[in-house]
């Protein structure tokens, strides 16, 4: 799965217990008729990833959901739902360079000087 939007925060890298699991926090903002502010985990490795990022960017990211349970003291399920990202583009880079259309007023004096006869087969 994959998700849109503008970066609006990310987090710095924490790291927890002896391990060394290591986290990092990404929220989006994405870009649809009611806006969602999504928070996005990368973990280990991947937090290196958010590195070359800033607030304001608009990046792709996919990601995993993932869900858990969790029994609490007095034997009750809880269930938590997280979404892990493992791979984010910048998609101001992905936009080809030079792509853009051409002004109307160019296509317009294009048009006005091609007096050329038509020389299509039929």
């Amino acid at each position: 799965m994959e998700v849109t939007g503008k970066i609006k925060l990310i987090s710095e890298t924490q790291t927890f217990g002896a391990s060394g699991f290591r986290k990092r926090e990404v929220v989006i903002t994405t870009n649809e008729q009611y806006p969602q502010m999504l928070m996005v985990e990368f973990v280990q490795d991947k937090c290196d990833m958010l590195n070359s990022y800033a607030v304001g960017q608009d990046v792709k990211i996919a990601i995993n959901l993932r869900g858990r349970e969790w029994i609490n003291p007095e034997g009750v399920a809880k269930y938590f739902n997280s979404i892990q990202g493992w791979r984010i583009e910048n998609l101001q880079a992905a936009a080809p360079q030079g792509a853009e259309a051409p002004p109307m007023e160019e296509i317009q004096a294009a048009d006005l000087s091609s007096n050329e006869a038509d020389d299509l087969p039929f």
